[in-house]
C-alpha cells in the first residue's frame, strides 16, 4: 500500500490562518516558502560550545530571496483588488520577485533599481521576468521616493515593504523555524537593509507565541554594512557605500519598526565592515558549503563580532541565523574573490602527480 506525501502548497495556503487573506484571495505562487533550516556543522564551535547555529537558507525560495515570501501576499492581494500594474523599487532581489510575481499573475511590472548598484544576476531576472525595468540616477533611496510619487498619483500598486502585505507574507519564514525546530530559537540573526525582514520575523514569531504555538520569542540580532549602517548609527546615510548590495540603504522604510523590535526583543543592531561580510561570505561557501550572496553573510559576520566579545559565553543556546539569497544573485563577487583554476595536459599521470596521490 502507498501513500501520497501531501505537496507543499505555498505560504498562503499553508498559514493562510495567520494571514489577511479569505476565499476571495487569489493564490499568485511559486510555491515558494518551505525553506531548509541548516544546522551547523562546524561554524557553530567558532560561536561556544553550548551554541546550537542553524542556517534558514532563503536563498531556495523560487526567485532566490526571501521577497518571495513577502510579493506572493503582496501580488495575490493587489490582483484581488483589481490592479494590472506593479511598481517597486529596488536593490535587486524586490525587482525579481516582483517580475516573477507580476508575470505569474499575468499583470505588468515596473521596477525602478539605482543606475549601476544592482548585481548581474539579479537585473537579469528582473529583465528575463518581462519588467519595464528602469536606471534611475541616485541610491535606492530616490527610487523609493519616486515610486511613492508614482503609485500615490497614477493607478499601479506599490509592492515595496511598505506594502503591508509584504509583511505578512514574509513573517511566515518565522513560523517555519518554529515548526522545524519545535520551539522559538534563543537568538535570530539577520542582516538589516530596508529593515523590513527583522520587523517580519518579530512579528511572526510575536504570532505564534499569542497563538500558543511556541513557548517563548527570541532576541533579535541586526547586522548592517558598516557603510550603510543608518540604524547603528541614529541618523540617515546619504551616500550608503557597501559591496553588499542588498542592504545598501541609507533610510529604511520601516526603520521605526525595527527598532520596536530589538527593543521588545531585548535584542541588538551592530555594524559589519565589508572586510568582514567577505570573510563571512566565503566561511559559509567554503566551510559549511552553503552559498549565499554577500549580503546574507551579514548575519554570520555579526554572530561572529559577538563572539569575540564573549556575548556567547557560557550560554547554552539556540541560534538562527538567516541567509537571505542565494550566492548566484551576485556570480561577479563569487568571481571577483575566485582563484585560477590549475591548469594541467590532458595526461593521468601529471594530473595524479598534481593531486600528491
Amino acid at each position: 500500500m502507498s501513500t501520497t506525501a501531501q505537496a507543499w502548497p505555498g505560504v498562503i495556503e499553508q498559514y493562510a490562518q495567520y494571514l489577511p487573506v479569505s476565499d476571495a484571495t487569489p493564490r499568485v505562487t511559486l510555491l515558494e516558502g518551505n525553506t531548509p533550516l541548516i544546522p551547523s556543522v562546524t561554524l557553530a564551535k567558532r560561536l561556544g560550545e553550548g551554541v546550537e547555529l542553524y542556517f534558514k537558507f532563503e536563498g531556495l525560495n523560487p526567485t532566490g530571496s526571501f521577497k518571495d515570501r513577502g510579493m506572493t501576499m503582496a501580488i495575490s492581494k493587489a490582483v484581488e483588488e483589481g490592479a494590472t500594474c506593479t511598481i517597486c523599487a529596488s536593490t535587486g532581489n524586490t525587482s525579481a520577485a516582483a517580475a516573477a510575481y507580476s508575470a505569474r499573475a499575468g499583470i505588468q511590472s515596473v521596477v525602478l533599481i539605482p543606475d549601476g548598484y544592482v548585481a548581474l544576476g539579479k537585473l537579469a531576472q528582473a529583465l528575463a521576468y518581462g519588467a519595464r525595468t528602469i536606471a534611475v540616477e541616485g541610491h535606492f533611496d530616490a527610487c523609493l521616493r519616486l515610486v511613492r510619487e508614482i503609485s500615490e498619483n497614477y493607478p499601479v500598486e506599490l509592492v515595496n515593504s511598505l506594502n503591508p502585505y509584504r509583511l505578512q507574507g514574509q513573517k511566515t519564514a518565522a513560523f517555519e523555524v518554529c515548526d522545524w525546530l519545535g520551539r522559538a530559537p534563543d537568538y535570530h540573526a539577520l542582516p538589516v537593509g530596508n529593515a523590513g525582514n527583522i520587523t517580519s520575523y518579530w512579528m511572526g514569531y510575536g504570532e505564534y507565541h499569542e497563538a500558543g504555538m511556541a513557548e517563548s520569542r527570541p532576541k533579535m540580532l541586526g547586522f548592517q554594512a558598516a557603510g550603510s549602517a543608518p540604524i547603528v548609527l541614529g541618523e540617515r546615510v546619504d551616500k550608503p557605500e557597501t559591496l553588499a548590495t542588498a542592504i545598501r540603504i541609507g533610510n529604511p522604510a520601516r526603520w521605526e519598526e525595527a527598532i520596536c523590535a530589538l527593543d521588545e526583543s531585548d535584542g541588538c543592531i551592530r555594524a559589519v565592515t565589508d572586510e568582514e561580510i567577505v570573510e563571512a561570505y566565503t566561511e559559509l561557501s567554503s566551510v559549511e558549503g552553503v552559498f549565499c550572496e554577500p549580503a546574507s553573510a551579514a548575519s554570520w559576520a555579526g554572530l561572529k563580532q559577538l563572539a569575540g566579545e564573549g556575548f556567547f559565553a557560557g550560554q547554552e543556546c539556540t541560534v538562527v541565523a538567516t541567509l537571505t539569497g542565494h550566492g548566484l544573485k551576485d556570480p561577479d563577487r563569487a568571481v571577483a574573490i575566485a582563484t585560477e583554476p590549475d591548469k594541467a595536459p590532458d595526461d593521468v599521470d601529471t594530473i595524479v602527480k598534481m593531486l600528491g596521490l
